[in-house]
């Protein structure tokens, strides 16, 4: 088309503080949406990248600023087809933890991506930053799950070394680049599993083209995994991982015309190859230890182009 380390036992704290509190109030949760919303669609409308660089941070930040460079390299106008987000039937799942960094969970009907729901992670690393988005994915309705929380509707945040789930939320990025390489049972199958482990492997060698395929993992400082627990034992978990894609003609053929917004953010001349960077956000469901399936479910997976190389 982006976050700060989920909680752990060994908390930052705050004038010494290490009393658990709700990561924000109702009231601050549905003010932070409200500010998001208003500078994305400055930045939108003007593709400028500044106008919404306070409000976006980690996989989303990264995925939304390419964006916005490309078209305000192919548009310096601005955005002739600019329609505002709006957001309508928002709910929010808080978290309650010690210290910082805070985060929460928007969930909301928007006049974008058909009848999806969009799923926004909130964080910021103290009381000075404004709240800014890191992560943002599309679910159907009946794919959001059902939260743990307690009496107060507070939800429980997972530690990034959980034992208590099939996978460390810590170790989702790196299982899934292995995985895109050397397959494995770490996943169920899906789209953004096997499926598209066979898509690479039928797209990686064409007539005249070759594509290489690098998987790494991202997953500190602002990038780092989040997660909530669900109400079925298991947990929610947002991480973010990197990708290149190398295309290579055979002497005599050229690499495949490339896109406006795609040349924009290239660099170097493209004659033999040409090398494509993504930063990838997504959402899994990790099963508690007890359930009898182990495998981790992408529920979505949503990527940007963030760079490219011509050689």
């Amino acid at each position: 088309m982006t976050v700060l380390s989920l909680a752990a036992s060994g908390c930052v704290v705050v004038h010494g503080e290490r009393e658990v509190l709700p990561a924000a109030t109702p009231t601050e949760a549905a003010e932070a949406l409200k500010d998001f919303t208003a500078a994305y669609n400055k930045a939108d409308r003007a593709y400028d990248r500044a106008l919404d660089a306070d409000y976006v941070t980690g996989a989303l930040g990264a995925i939304d600023a390419a964006r916005l460079d490309a078209g305000h390299e192919v548009s310096p106008a601005g955005n002739p087809s600019y329609a505002p987000l709006e957001f309508t039937d928002t709910r929010f799942t808080i978290p309650k933890k010690a210290g910082w960094p805070r985060w929460f969970v928007a969930n909301a009907d928007a006049n974008k991506g058909n009848e999806a729901r969009w799923l926004m992670v909130f964080t910021r690393s103290n009381v000075a930053e404004p709240w800014a988005v890191a992560y943002l994915t599309l679910l159907a309705p009946d794919d959001v799950p059902v939260f743990k929380t307690d009496k107060d509707g507070l939800a429980e945040p997972v530690t990034p070394n959980s034992a208590e789930l099939a996978v460390a939320p810590k170790d989702l990025s790196a299982d899934y680049a292995t995985y895109l390489k050397a397959g494995g049972d770490v996943f169920a199958p899906g789209v953004h599993t096997s499926g598209w482990v066979e898509q690479r492997r039928k797209s990686a060698i064409k007539p005249g083209l070759v594509t290489q395929y690098i998987d790494e993992p991202l997953g500190k400082g602002d990038f780092a995994p989040l997660g909530l627990r669900t109400a079925d034992g298991g947990a929610l978990v947002f991480f973010a991982t990197h990708h290149y894609e190398k295309q290579t003609a055979a002497q005599g053929t050229s690499i495949p015309a490339q896109s406006d917004s795609v040349l924009a953010l290239t660099t170097g001349e493209i004659k033999q190859s040409l090398t494509l960077e993504f930063v990838s956000n997504q959402v899994v469901l990790d099963p508690g230890k007890g359930a009898a399936n182990q495998s981790v479910k992408f529920l979505n997976r949503i990527q940007g182009l963030t760079a490219a190389q011509g050689e």
